[in-house]
């Protein structure tokens, strides 16, 4: 693969048809035990807001109080946007002292209320709530294996899965966490798990790291989630980050840990930096702002253009323009308005519509690149149908030249890891040098980050996967795709 910046001239020759172009958020989790017995629900409420850019399809809350009939859970749960599914007199309801939520959007496998999480297990123990970020890789074996031993299942996602596995264990353990850790040592894959029992709070990542999950204080309550962001939006102190392979229990006598599961190089992925995650988190303690800061940095080391102007598509290009920007010395400027109430119930417009989601989202401020050189910088190019409607809107609004500058390497292989990277035939970058891309999607010039330098947006952390760049997975992929029937 060309990785060098190739100038092209011509219209945009993209005939795809429509769909969606872009990636999507994996899910994020949220978990809190308030030893005080304060009622929890709204405080899962908001952290779940916060992390609402994880997951657009549907949420969930479910509740438990610590003090009261053991093994009485609230839920409530549903599709659509966080502030869609609750209101003030839903989360009334929801009384508890501990409990876990979770967003979700879904990389593949039906999109339904029967596939809403949290998920809670009645069984001979008593009960769990269970949130699950994250994709395993044998979960269509370990369901075989469930099913011909008797299992039933209610949903297609694979957090079941673990889910049983757990329940399982338990009948033969002390303890949850140990049951646990013995599901551990059978699912694969990435999973960042956050689990309420009656009187415990634990959280788990896989011992690879992939997805983030962070540990908080906010007074006398402990809080588990996916991301910083959260902590900041119910006013909670980080405490820290939890290990690749980590377990952790959250009670009343404080934060213990277990991390003999603690046993292989991590490999957390690096689009949570370059794109998933929230800019103003931190994820294993590096600022996600400054990770997209130095992406744009390098983008203009390597893949300087003769500009006026230098603008980001939001909301994961912005950081990395600025960062281009500077190091360029070109102006940077705000070129597009985004709509921000598109979410989950938007209506695709058909094929034969004139009008595109794209412009529905995103509209171009013609004041600020009409007659001006542009360098666009995107976080990516899936299929390039968004990308090749971008440049043209710019070149529409009067734009002269339009160089575009991603601030991730190509795509060229699928994840299997909680990220909805589609499959090779679907990937611009799969079957067409930067040159071609860069004609399809009607550019002037096309450049991507180098993959050797991705160690730089981590502070020089090589511990990282990315395999949707290199196709080095440091787990063996599934021999079927199971993105197309199962899901977190």
């Amino acid at each position: 693969m060309d990785m060098q910046v190739s100038g092209c001239s011509g219209e945009s020759l993209c005939t795809e048809h429509y769909y969606e172009d872009g990636l999507h958020e994996e899910c994020g989790v949220f978990g809190i035990y308030d030893l005080d017995g304060g009622d929890v629900a709204s405080t899962i409420y908001y952290g779940l807001f916060a992390l609402q850019h994880r997951g657009q399809e549907s949420c969930g809350i479910a509740v438990s109080d610590t003090e009261g009939p053991k093994g009485k859970v609230l839920s409530a749960k549903g599709m659509g946007l966080v502030n869609e599914v609750f209101d003030s007199e839903r989360l009334g309801e929801l009384k508890g002292n501990i409990g876990v939520g979770h967003v979700r959007y879904s990389t593949a496998g039906a999109s339904n209320n029967h596939n809403v999480q949290p998920l809670v297990l009645n069984y001979v123990k008593g009960t769990l709530m269970l949130a699950h970020n994250g994709n395993l890789v044998n979960a269509p074996e370990l369901r075989r294996e469930l099913e011909f031993t008797g299992a039933i299942f209610q949903t297609t996602i694979d957090s079941e899965v673990i889910a049983y596995h757990i329940a399982r264990e338990r009948l033969n353990t002390g303890t949850v966490e140990d049951a646990v850790k013995n599901a551990m040592r059978k699912i694969k894959g990435a999973y960042s798990l956050v689990i309420a029992s009656p009187r415990k709070l634990i959280g788990a990542r896989d011992p690879f790291g992939f997805r983030p999950l962070v540990i908080g204080r906010r007074d006398n309550s402990y809080i588990l989630a996916s991301e910083t962001c959260a902590l900041d939006a119910v006013g909670a102190e980080f405490v820290r980050d939890v290990k690749p392979g980590e377990i952790v229990m959250l009670d009343k006598d404080g934060i213990s840990s277990d991390e003999s599961l603690c046993t292989v190089k991590p490999a957390k992925c690096i689009f949570e930096y370059i794109y998933f995650a929230r800019p103003d988190s931190y994820v294993d303690g590096v600022s996600v702002y400054n990770s997209r800061i130095m992406a744009g940095k390098i983008l203009a080391q390597m893949h300087p253009a003769e500009a006026d102007i230098v603008v980001g598509v939001p909301d994961s290009g912005n950081a990395a323009a600025m960062g281009f920007a500077l190091e360029a010395n070109i102006p940077y400027g705000v070129a597009f308005v985004k709509n921000s109430y598109v979410g989950r119930t938007f209506i695709k417009p058909k094929q034969s519509a004139r009008e595109s989601s794209v412009h529905i989202k995103l509209n171009v401020l013609k004041e600020v690149v009409r007659g001006k050189r542009v360098v666009m910088v995107d976080d990516s190019i899936v299929r390039g149908t968004t990308s090749g409607r971008i440049v043209k809107m710019l070149k529409d609004a009067g734009a002269v030249e339009v160089h575009v500058r991603i601030s991730s390497p190509p795509f060229l292989y699928p994840c299997y890891f909680g990220t909805d990277v589609p499959s090779c035939d679907q990937l611009i970058a799969y079957n067409n040098t930067v040159e071609q891309i860069c004609e399809l999607i009607g550019a002037d010039s096309l450049g991507y980050l180098d993959g050797e330098r991705l160690p730089e947006l981590i502070e020089g952390d090589t511990g990282y996967c990315d395999a949707c760049f290199s196709g080095n997975y440091p787990v063996e992929p599934p021999k079927e795709d199971i993105r197309g029937d199962y899901d977190r």
